[in-house]
Formats: structure tokens, sequence, C-alpha cells
């Protein structure tokens, strides 16, 4: 086997097992999402008195967030399949489109809890809200997780261009951001849409 074939083999198995650990690492989250959802089926009808979902959901908002935060993830795959045909400016481009959609869907949830908050309808009130903050609380925090991913991502891609490690950043923060799109339709779905129409 000659020195350059068994480095590419070498480089192959390394990108096989990084993939496989963030899958083991999505299936982790996996469970700590299915344990917060878990919660708040417990915990949703304990509003002690206090507000219930039909009180406080505002339902177009909350639809405007998910359609922002689904055309993140749109873009998030073009830029992905930009990277793979070896388009920098516009893996870039798509990129920046993925951050500030995601900045903005953060924006937009933080600004509802600080509504909640300001109004006396904070974490503390009751079982049902403890148990709701903590669900999208959550799901905004690997949020703000996967933007500092994609902005350092962005930073590598201008400094070292699209070789074959930023490819593989590029498809494993895709993964997650893909990933962070499915738990909010769940979300969405379960918290905010049930929670109204029930």
């Amino acid at each position: 086997m000659s020195k350059v074939s068994f480095i590419q083999e070498e480089m192959a198995q390394r990108n096989e097992k990084a993939v496989i650990g963030f899958w083991i690492y999505l299936m982790t989250d996996c469970v700590l999402f299915a344990s917060l959802f878990a919660t708040y089926a417990v915990l949703h009808k304990n509003t002690y008195g206090g507000p219930g979902s039909k009180d406080i959901f505002n339902l177009p908002y909350v639809l405007v967030e998910t359609l922002i935060l689904l055309t993140s993830s749109f873009s998030a795959g073009i830029a992905t399949y930009s990277a793979y045909l070896y388009k920098k400016a516009q893996t870039v481009i798509f990129l920046i489109i993925t951050i500030v959609l995601g900045l903005t869907f953060l924006i937009m949830e933080l600004s509802e809890f600080s509504h909640l908050i300001r109004i006396g309808d904070s974490f503390r009130r009751s079982g049902f809200l403890s148990s709701y903050f903590a669900l999208v609380g959550t799901h905004g925090m690997h949020i703000l997780f996967g933007l500092i991913a994609l902005s350092v991502l962005v930073c590598q891609i201008m400094i070292k261009g699209l070789n074959r490690n930023v490819l593989r950043r590029i498809n494993l923060i895709s993964m997650f951001w893909h990933f962070l799109d499915v738990v909010w339709i769940f979300i969405f779905t379960i918290v905010y849409l049930m929670g109204v129409i029930k």
C-alpha cells in the first residue's frame, strides 16, 4: 500500500468515526428532548391557578417563528449542496442566510420569554410554565450553540476554503440544524398547537 492511499484510508476512517460519533450525540439529544417532552406532558395541566396554554400562547407569532426556522433549514441544505459542488461564495452566502434566520428565530423566542416574565408568568409560577420554559428554552439554547458553530464554520471556509475537514463539518452542523428543526416541529405541534386547540 502506498503512503498516499494509506493516508486517504486513514482520513476516510476518521471521517466515518466523526459521523458515527455525531449520530450518537444526536441520539443522546433525542433522549434529552424526549424526557423534556415527557415532563411537559405530565405538568402541562398543573397551572396552580395561573394561566394555561390558551391564555399565553400567540399562535400566529409562533407560526412566523416556525416558518423562519424551516426556511433556515432549507438554506442550510442549499449551503451543504453548494459546498459539495465546491462553490465557496454560494456556500458562505447561504450559511450567512441560515445564521440570520436562526438569529431572528432566537430573538423572537427570547422576546416571547421576556414578555411572559414581564407580565408575571415566569417559570416559577406553575409546573406548566416550568416545563414549558425548560423544553422551549433548551431548544433555544441548542439554536444558540448551532449559531456559534455556523459562525465559526463561515470563518473556517473563508480562511481554509472547502477542504475535506470543512466539508465534513458542514455536513455535521447541517445535520444538527435539521435535527433542531424536527424538534421544533414537535414543539410547535405538541406544545403550541395542541395547547391552543384543547
